[in-house]
């Protein structure tokens, strides 16, 4: 008996990554909840030059570079490798098709995580007494 394995096709809201490749950026906000379509159909002209200069760029082989953190993703930027600010350096992230509808700044946290170090001498009652140097 041989096992078939058949991988599942990822769909958005009922649309292949093909199907929605081929739409326009409006007619693809009719699929999104209510917040990102809002969004989207606000930042209609900023996302598509974006898309178009990303583009540009990438068969230049430059980097793409942005600070528009609130940029929500859209299909034709599915492949893409954006370098999106953290608010202190440019974070490389690869847009996947899971990534559709959220925003860019998703993905690159601002705040790194607390690395505390041990307490230092005079802080604590046993190291009290000893020299401060």
């Amino acid at each position: 008996m041989a096992i078939e394995t058949t991988k599942k096709q990822f769909t958005f809201r009922g649309k292949t990554i093909d199907e929605l490749k081929t739409l326009d950026v409006r007619e693809f906000a009719k699929y999104l909840k209510s917040r990102q379509r809002r969004a989207v159909l606000r930042q209609f002209q900023n996302v598509e030059n974006f898309v178009s200069r990303a583009k540009g760029k990438a068969e230049k082989n430059k980097p793409i570079k942005t600070h528009k953190r609130a940029l929500v993703i859209v299909p034709q930027m599915i492949g893409m490798k954006i370098q999106i600010h953290s608010g202190h350096a440019f974070v490389p992230v690869e847009i996947l098709k899971e990534m559709l509808g959220h925003r860019l700044g998703e993905f690159v946290p601002t705040r790194s995580k607390i690395k505390h170090g041990s307490a230092g001498i005079g802080s604590t009652k046993g190291t009290r007494s000893q020299a401060k140097k």
